[in-house]
Protein backbone atom coordinates (compact mmCIF):
# COMPACT_ATOMS: atom_id res chain seq x y z
CA UNK A 1 0.00 0.00 0.00
CA UNK A 2 1.46 3.75 -0.37
CA UNK A 3 2.68 5.57 2.03
CA UNK A 4 0.62 8.18 4.32
CA UNK A 5 1.35 11.35 4.26
CA UNK A 6 -0.08 12.28 7.38
CA UNK A 7 -1.18 10.38 10.54
CA UNK A 8 -3.49 12.03 13.11
CA UNK A 9 -7.19 12.06 13.87
CA UNK A 10 -10.06 14.16 12.94
CA UNK A 11 -12.13 15.58 15.97
CA UNK A 12 -15.72 15.87 15.44
CA UNK A 13 -17.27 17.60 18.11
CA UNK A 14 -15.96 15.02 21.08
CA UNK A 15 -15.87 12.27 18.90
CA UNK A 16 -11.69 11.54 17.90
CA UNK A 17 -11.75 9.37 14.39
CA UNK A 18 -7.79 8.13 13.98
CA UNK A 19 -7.37 8.48 10.33
CA UNK A 20 -4.59 8.04 7.86
CA UNK A 21 -4.23 10.32 4.67
CA UNK A 22 -2.70 9.34 1.38
CA UNK A 23 -1.81 11.59 -1.66
CA UNK A 24 -5.33 11.04 -4.15
CA UNK A 25 -4.07 12.50 -7.17
CA UNK A 26 -0.77 13.71 -8.91
CA UNK A 27 0.61 15.12 -12.00
CA UNK A 28 1.68 12.35 -13.99
CA UNK A 29 4.79 14.12 -15.98
CA UNK A 30 7.67 13.06 -18.53
CA UNK A 31 10.63 14.62 -16.93
CA UNK A 32 13.31 16.41 -18.45
CA UNK A 33 16.69 16.46 -16.85
CA UNK A 34 19.44 18.72 -17.51
CA UNK A 35 22.53 16.77 -18.85
CA UNK A 36 25.69 17.88 -20.60
CA UNK A 37 25.77 18.35 -24.20
CA UNK A 38 29.11 17.07 -24.73
CA UNK A 39 29.19 13.88 -22.50
CA UNK A 40 25.10 13.39 -22.12
CA UNK A 41 25.66 12.99 -17.72
CA UNK A 42 23.04 14.71 -15.84
CA UNK A 43 24.20 17.96 -14.23
CA UNK A 44 23.62 17.84 -10.55
CA UNK A 45 23.40 21.13 -8.31
CA UNK A 46 25.79 20.87 -5.31
CA UNK A 47 25.41 22.40 -1.96
CA UNK A 48 28.32 24.83 -2.54
CA UNK A 49 29.35 27.30 0.05
CA UNK A 50 30.93 30.85 -2.04
CA UNK A 51 31.77 32.29 1.39
CA UNK A 52 33.93 28.84 2.61
CA UNK A 53 34.73 27.85 -0.81
CA UNK A 54 33.76 24.38 -0.53
CA UNK A 55 30.89 22.01 -1.23
CA UNK A 56 29.60 20.80 2.62
CA UNK A 57 27.76 17.97 3.83
CA UNK A 58 24.05 17.87 4.42
CA UNK A 59 24.51 17.63 8.15
CA UNK A 60 25.75 21.22 7.63
CA UNK A 61 22.49 22.60 6.13
CA UNK A 62 20.13 24.32 8.47
CA UNK A 63 17.18 26.62 7.71
CA UNK A 64 17.43 30.02 8.36
CA UNK A 65 15.12 32.95 7.25
CA UNK A 66 16.87 36.03 4.51
CA UNK A 67 15.30 39.56 6.57
CA UNK A 68 18.16 41.81 4.62
CA UNK A 69 19.85 40.80 2.12
CA UNK A 70 22.56 38.20 3.42
CA UNK A 71 21.50 38.30 6.62
CA UNK A 72 19.58 35.08 8.14
CA UNK A 73 17.72 34.49 11.61
CA UNK A 74 18.75 30.87 11.45
CA UNK A 75 15.81 28.58 12.85
CA UNK A 76 16.70 24.30 14.26
CA UNK A 77 14.26 21.93 14.34
CA UNK A 78 13.59 22.05 18.02
CA UNK A 79 12.38 25.57 17.54
CA UNK A 80 10.23 24.49 14.63
CA UNK A 81 9.05 21.33 16.72
CA UNK A 82 7.57 24.09 19.89
CA UNK A 83 5.49 26.84 17.64
CA UNK A 84 3.65 23.86 15.66
CA UNK A 85 -0.12 24.61 16.56
CA UNK A 86 -1.89 21.03 18.03
CA UNK A 87 -3.41 20.90 14.36
CA UNK A 88 -0.44 18.77 13.60
CA UNK A 89 -1.87 15.55 15.56
CA UNK A 90 -5.68 16.62 15.71
CA UNK A 91 -7.68 17.77 12.80
CA UNK A 92 -10.53 19.56 14.23
CA UNK A 93 -13.62 20.19 12.96
CA UNK A 94 -14.46 24.37 13.18
CA UNK A 95 -17.90 24.13 11.43
CA UNK A 96 -20.10 22.37 8.40
CA UNK A 97 -20.72 24.38 5.31
CA UNK A 98 -22.87 23.45 2.07
CA UNK A 99 -20.28 22.42 -0.65
CA UNK A 100 -22.68 24.23 -3.16
CA UNK A 101 -21.23 27.67 -1.40
CA UNK A 102 -17.54 26.31 -2.02
CA UNK A 103 -15.72 27.96 -5.25
CA UNK A 104 -13.47 25.16 -6.92
CA UNK A 105 -10.84 27.94 -7.16
CA UNK A 106 -10.12 27.01 -3.41
CA UNK A 107 -9.57 23.85 -3.88
CA UNK A 108 -5.86 22.40 -3.96
CA UNK A 109 -4.30 19.05 -3.53
CA UNK A 110 -6.54 16.31 -2.63
CA UNK A 111 -6.13 13.29 -0.63
CA UNK A 112 -7.95 10.44 0.36
CA UNK A 113 -8.71 9.55 4.25
CA UNK A 114 -8.70 6.21 5.58
CA UNK A 115 -9.66 4.90 9.05
CA UNK A 116 -6.91 3.18 11.16
CA UNK A 117 -7.44 -0.20 12.28
CA UNK A 118 -10.47 -0.64 14.74
CA UNK A 119 -11.89 2.92 13.53
CA UNK A 120 -14.42 2.25 11.42
CA UNK A 121 -17.39 3.30 13.26
CA UNK A 122 -16.70 6.57 14.26
CA UNK A 123 -15.50 6.91 10.11
CA UNK A 124 -18.61 5.41 9.32
CA UNK A 125 -20.70 8.12 11.04
CA UNK A 126 -18.61 11.00 9.95
CA UNK A 127 -19.27 9.63 6.61
CA UNK A 128 -22.74 9.01 6.47
CA UNK A 129 -23.22 12.61 8.65
CA UNK A 130 -21.85 14.25 5.51
CA UNK A 131 -23.74 12.34 2.79
CA UNK A 132 -27.04 12.83 4.54
CA UNK A 133 -26.31 16.43 5.19
CA UNK A 134 -25.04 17.63 2.17
CA UNK A 135 -22.47 19.17 4.19
CA UNK A 136 -18.69 19.89 3.97
CA UNK A 137 -16.13 19.94 6.99
CA UNK A 138 -13.75 22.77 7.22
CA UNK A 139 -10.85 22.16 9.68
CA UNK A 140 -7.24 23.01 10.31
CA UNK A 141 -4.54 20.33 9.69
CA UNK A 142 -0.91 20.84 10.05
CA UNK A 143 1.58 18.88 7.77
CA UNK A 144 4.46 19.57 5.78
CA UNK A 145 5.52 23.00 8.28
CA UNK A 146 2.69 24.61 7.37
CA UNK A 147 -1.07 24.94 8.66
CA UNK A 148 -3.68 24.44 6.10
CA UNK A 149 -7.58 24.71 5.86
CA UNK A 150 -9.16 21.86 4.64
CA UNK A 151 -12.42 20.54 3.71
CA UNK A 152 -13.45 17.09 4.11
CA UNK A 153 -16.17 15.83 1.82
CA UNK A 154 -17.90 12.14 1.10
CA UNK A 155 -16.37 10.72 -2.10
CA UNK A 156 -17.51 7.29 -3.40
CA UNK A 157 -18.23 5.89 0.24
CA UNK A 158 -15.31 7.59 1.51
CA UNK A 159 -13.95 10.49 3.12
CA UNK A 160 -11.70 13.00 0.94
CA UNK A 161 -9.70 16.25 2.25
CA UNK A 162 -8.71 18.89 0.22
CA UNK A 163 -6.27 21.39 0.89
CA UNK A 164 -7.32 25.09 0.28
CA UNK A 165 -5.95 28.30 -1.16
CA UNK A 166 -6.59 30.79 1.58
CA UNK A 167 -8.26 34.02 0.25
CA UNK A 168 -5.11 35.98 0.10
CA UNK A 169 -3.34 33.01 -1.95
CA UNK A 170 -6.37 33.76 -4.78
CA UNK A 171 -4.76 36.79 -7.23
CA UNK A 172 -6.66 39.51 -8.54
CA UNK A 173 -6.42 40.46 -12.36
CA UNK A 174 -7.05 44.15 -13.28
CA UNK A 175 -10.36 44.05 -15.42
CA UNK A 176 -11.05 40.70 -14.65
CA UNK A 177 -15.14 40.72 -14.43
CA UNK A 178 -15.35 44.28 -15.63
CA UNK A 179 -16.45 43.43 -19.67
CA UNK A 180 -17.10 46.51 -21.25
CA UNK A 181 -20.85 47.99 -20.95
CA UNK A 182 -21.05 48.67 -24.55
CA UNK A 183 -20.32 44.90 -25.52
CA UNK A 184 -23.94 44.32 -26.60
CA UNK A 185 -25.67 40.40 -27.52
CA UNK A 186 -28.00 40.09 -30.19
CA UNK A 187 -30.72 37.93 -28.66
CA UNK A 188 -30.27 35.44 -31.90
CA UNK A 189 -26.35 35.32 -31.03
CA UNK A 190 -27.32 34.41 -27.40
CA UNK A 191 -29.58 31.53 -28.36
CA UNK A 192 -27.26 30.22 -30.70
CA UNK A 193 -24.72 30.32 -28.35
CA UNK A 194 -26.67 27.94 -25.87
CA UNK A 195 -27.76 25.93 -28.86
CA UNK A 196 -23.73 25.12 -29.13
CA UNK A 197 -23.56 24.43 -25.76
CA UNK A 198 -26.55 21.94 -25.50
CA UNK A 199 -24.85 20.11 -28.55
CA UNK A 200 -21.41 20.08 -27.05
CA UNK A 201 -23.00 18.97 -23.83
CA UNK A 202 -22.35 15.43 -22.50
CA UNK A 203 -21.93 13.52 -18.71
CA UNK A 204 -18.30 14.18 -17.35
CA UNK A 205 -16.12 11.31 -17.92
CA UNK A 206 -12.69 12.06 -16.93
CA UNK A 207 -10.84 9.16 -18.50
CA UNK A 208 -11.81 10.50 -21.99
CA UNK A 209 -9.49 13.62 -21.37
CA UNK A 210 -5.74 12.91 -21.76
CA UNK A 211 -2.51 14.93 -21.74
CA UNK A 212 -1.65 14.70 -25.51
CA UNK A 213 1.20 16.73 -25.07
CA UNK A 214 3.01 13.79 -22.91
CA UNK A 215 1.66 11.13 -24.60
CA UNK A 216 3.15 13.04 -28.04
CA UNK A 217 6.56 13.39 -25.68
CA UNK A 218 6.76 9.49 -24.69
CA UNK A 219 6.05 9.08 -28.45
CA UNK A 220 9.24 11.18 -29.27
CA UNK A 221 11.31 9.67 -26.91
CA UNK A 222 10.55 6.07 -28.09
CA UNK A 223 10.92 6.98 -31.36
CA UNK A 224 14.30 8.55 -30.81
CA UNK A 225 15.54 5.55 -29.02
CA UNK A 226 14.75 3.41 -32.02
CA UNK A 227 16.39 5.87 -34.36
CA UNK A 228 13.53 7.19 -35.96
CA UNK A 229 11.74 10.43 -36.59
CA UNK A 230 8.03 11.79 -36.07
CA UNK A 231 5.83 13.60 -38.40
CA UNK A 232 5.17 17.04 -37.46
CA UNK A 233 1.52 17.67 -36.58
CA UNK A 234 0.29 20.76 -38.44
CA UNK A 235 -2.21 23.46 -36.57
CA UNK A 236 -5.70 23.07 -37.78
CA UNK A 237 -6.47 26.00 -40.11
CA UNK A 238 -9.40 28.20 -39.39
CA UNK A 239 -10.70 31.16 -41.64
CA UNK A 240 -11.13 34.32 -39.58
CA UNK A 241 -13.87 35.36 -38.21
CA UNK A 242 -15.48 37.74 -39.85
CA UNK A 243 -19.74 38.06 -38.83
CA UNK A 244 -20.53 35.90 -35.17
CA UNK A 245 -23.57 34.69 -35.76
CA UNK A 246 -22.47 33.14 -39.06
CA UNK A 247 -19.59 31.79 -37.12
CA UNK A 248 -22.00 30.58 -34.69
CA UNK A 249 -24.51 29.02 -37.63
CA UNK A 250 -21.62 27.00 -38.80
CA UNK A 251 -20.23 25.70 -36.09
CA UNK A 252 -23.44 24.50 -35.28
CA UNK A 253 -24.08 22.49 -38.32
CA UNK A 254 -20.38 20.97 -37.90
CA UNK A 255 -21.42 19.83 -34.66
CA UNK A 256 -24.59 18.16 -35.73
CA UNK A 257 -22.35 16.20 -37.92
CA UNK A 258 -19.09 15.34 -35.82
CA UNK A 259 -21.20 14.57 -32.38
CA UNK A 260 -22.21 11.11 -32.70
CA UNK A 261 -18.46 10.24 -33.91
CA UNK A 262 -17.21 12.30 -31.36
CA UNK A 263 -18.79 10.58 -28.47
CA UNK A 264 -17.15 7.24 -29.40
CA UNK A 265 -13.65 8.91 -29.49
CA UNK A 266 -12.01 7.98 -26.11
CA UNK A 267 -8.57 7.58 -26.83
CA UNK A 268 -5.90 10.27 -27.54
CA UNK A 269 -4.38 10.82 -31.26
CA UNK A 270 -0.80 9.59 -31.29
CA UNK A 271 2.17 10.70 -33.66
CA UNK A 272 3.09 8.23 -35.73
CA UNK A 273 6.44 7.06 -35.82
CA UNK A 274 8.14 7.32 -39.65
Amino acid sequence: MASSVWKGAISFGLLTIPIRMYTAARSERVQLHQIHKKCHTRLRQPLFCPECNRIVDRSEVVKGYEYAEGKYVVVDDEEIKKITPKSSRTMEILAFVKESQIDPIYFDASYFALPEKDNEKPYALLLKALEDTDRVGVAKVTMHQREYTVFIRPLNHGLTIHTMYFANEIHEVEGYGKLDKSTALKPQEIKLAQQLVETLSEDFNPKQYHDTFQENLKTLIAAKQQGKTIAEEQPAKRAPVIDMLEALKRSLAKNDHSKPKRAQQHEPRRRKAS
